[in-house]
């Protein structure tokens, strides 16, 4: 008697829970977020975070978006592919969110990207720029240039502007980012009449990379392109300079984040890296942006915290314009995205999803990513 009570009790308890699950405010917008906000590569997450949520707040301070409120829901992925995969799940089966917003690492936006499509759920990527990513589905959108222009990017700087006749590359074997950018520039920089020397490899996590370059150091390379991330990119720069290679080391966005200086100290000064905006270009929108960053966080924005904003706000400004917040509504709005005002400049979607925009080229001097060059495309 008593065990049919409980089981009666645990039924009438479920079948309550899931009538409150389904139960959720008609006058809410929700978006899921998920990203690196703890492990190795933890600035990513929480630097594009920043972007975002200042982004939710100020829509929210003008009365929300078509008198809806939004409701951010975030999750942590701790930088792990089959993390991003379980969380934007539990987003969308459980938080019902009508679009997701990540992931920063290409290699956790893939492993997300076929569960959002097969849900029907649009998800915008602030800054993954393997190709593959937006190729998983046409929910499946980006804000940020991708690789093949990136690449192109710094295999022109390095033959154009540094006149580099020679190149070694030191790629992360186990990233979908790390593998594409290097292919790209190994091609692009061999197209323009350079010479690939060697090209080595690591993996993530890797902290020893003495052997690769005293191999490297041997054969004497112009320049070393690293498109690794900041984790590694700074213990890179120290081991290469300790051990007598001089050569300027180039990489890509993977680089941004505080903790490459940290890292890397005066070992990473000197070294050149392409990205999606300049914290130090004097341009109406980047310095706006800067002042109310720094009003909300006490600190200066970088340009993954800007992709977060513009991101966010591409979303936004389709929500505005979409008849319903039903996934198919929502992703034709998406779609349709065009010369929107970004921070990090006019964004318009091409039919493959990604943003057609310029990049800049930064130069770590004094501790700092300074402005050298725009590249458009």
């Amino acid at each position: 008697m008593k065990m049919k009570l409980f089981k009666s009790l645990s039924l009438a308890a479920a079948l309550g829970l899931l009538a409150s699950c389904a139960k959720l405010p008609e006058n809410e917008i929700r978006i899921g977020e998920f990203g690196s906000m703890t492990g190795l590569t933890s600035t990513f997450g929480t630097a594009t975070h920043e972007g975002i949520q200042l982004a939710v707040d100020e829509v929210n301070a003008a009365g929300g978006i078509n008198g809806k409120l939004v409701k951010l829901v975030s999750e942590d992925d701790r930088g792990k592919p089959e993390e991003a995969a379980t969380v934007v799940e539990k987003l969308i089966t459980r938080d019902h969110v009508h679009a997701l917003l990540g992931e920063v690492a290409s290699s956790n936006s893939l492993a997300a990207a076929p569960i959002a499509q097969r849900h029907k759920i649009p998800m915008i990527s602030p800054s993954s720029t393997n190709p593959k990513v937006t190729a998983q589905g046409d929910y499946i959108f980006r804000v940020c240039f991708i690789d093949p222009f990136q690449g192109k990017v710094m295999a022109k700087f390095a033959s154009e502007t540094l006149h580099a006749k020679t190149a070694a590359i030191l790629r992360d074997k186990s990233s979908d980012y790390s593998v594409g950018l290097a292919d790209v520039f190994a091609r692009e920089f061999s197209g323009m009449g350079g010479k690939i020397l060697i090209d080595q490899a690591y993996q993530s996590k890797d902290v020893d990379f003495k052997s690769q370059l005293t191999t490297i150091r041997q054969k004497k390379p112009d320049v070393l392109f690293v498109p690794g991330y900041y984790s590694e990119v700074g213990l890179i720069a120290k081991q290469a300079r300790d051990g007598g290679l001089q050569a300027p080391l180039l990489g890509g966005d993977g680089w941004e984040s505080p903790e490459l200086y940290a890292i890397g100290g005066k070992a990473i000064e000197g070294s050149y890296f392409s990205n999606h905006c300049a914290p130090d270009a004097k341009i109406k929108q980047v310095m706006d942006f800067a002042e109310k960053h720094r009003a909300k966080y006490k600190k200066e924005p970088g340009a993954l915290t800007v992709l977060g904003y513009d991101a966010a706000g591409v979303l936004f400004d389709a929500i505005r314009h979409a008849p319903s917040l039903k996934g198919p509504d929502l992703r034709a709005a998406i779609a349709a995205t065009k010369d929107y005002q970004g921070v990090s400049g006019a964004i318009s979607l091409d039919a493959d999803r990604n943003a057609v925009k310029s990049a800049v080229v930064l130069k770590v001097h004094h501790g700092r990513a300074e402005f050298v060059a725009t590249v458009n495309p």
